[in-house]
């Protein structure tokens, strides 16, 4: 008998296709691409950048997406396309879940099958979310302590109730890697004010939106404003790399 998919009303995290071993991005966009045609590799990062999964990587930083990675994908877009949540209240219910509790329900009635809630997937799942003290921060980075309490200082990680997130260590990865060039985090204090000048930015473009109190505007204007700060991403890189090919001309 063929396995249910999730509906529009009740959506599982257990994996509707099984598959041995891991997927890359690509394998994943073809998993989800029946019930989910509109989603992106960029959609996914963003995912991950709000903490919705945490893949693991390879040596070489390749995301590397476990069965589990996916059907918590497959929750998190079932209740955005279905009942318009911001991730901030997507990301409660499945942080519940990581902590072992059994929530009854989302706003809208959504709510997870009792089935599908097992032990072993609740320690899965929990096994991604990643809580890092300064001390882990600084060996998953390969980044002396010292790095770590300078990044702290130039406010460009800062900790929440004493622990780091996955944000957290692409910055502290990407200073180490600037530091064997001589780059120390003192100079990296405009980088910080640049990001929060583009956070205004964003954030007064959606702001007529995200003021309104139903959900579905709140996750309106968060994926608007993500669209946005992509877009400020892009209009950067193509502004510095354009400086740069000139060194070569």
């Amino acid at each position: 008998m063929p396995t249910p998919q999730p509906s529009r009303r009740s959506v599982g995290l257990a994996p509707a296709h099984p598959s041995p071993g891991v997927l890359n991005i690509g394998e994943v966009l073809r998993e989800l691409a029946a019930e989910f045609p509109q989603v992106t590799a960029s959609k996914i990062r963003f995912l991950e950048e709000k903490g919705l999964i945490s893949p693991q990587r390879t040596r070489a930083g390749y995301r590397k997406y476990a069965p589990t990675d996916v059907e918590r994908l497959r929750f998190v877009l079932a209740l955005q396309r279905d009942q318009y949540l911001p991730l901030k209240v997507i990301k409660d219910y499945v942080d519940a879940i990581d902590r072992g509790e059994r929530p009854e329900s989302l706003p809208g009635g959504m709510s997870l099958s009792p089935r599908m809630v097992s032990d072993q997937l609740a320690r899965e799942l929990s096994s991604h979310a990643r809580r890092l003290t300064a001390e882990t921060l600084a060996a998953e980075a390969k980044a002396p302590r010292r790095l770590v309490d300078d990044l702290i200082s130039f406010g460009l990680i800062a900790p929440v109730e004493g622990r780091f997130d996955e944000h957290a260590l692409k910055v502290t990865q990407a200073c180490v890697q600037l530091e064997s060039h001589g780059i120390e985090p003192r100079h990296l204090r405009p980088f910080r004010a640049a990001a929060d000048r583009e956070l205004g930015l964003v954030e007064r473009v959606v702001a007529p939106v995200a003021s309104r109190r139903d959900v579905a505007s709140k996750a309106r204007a968060a994926e608007t404003a993500r669209e946005i700060s992509e877009l400020c991403l892009n209009l950067h890189s193509a502004l510095v790399y354009s400086q740069i090919a000139r060194m070569d001309s």
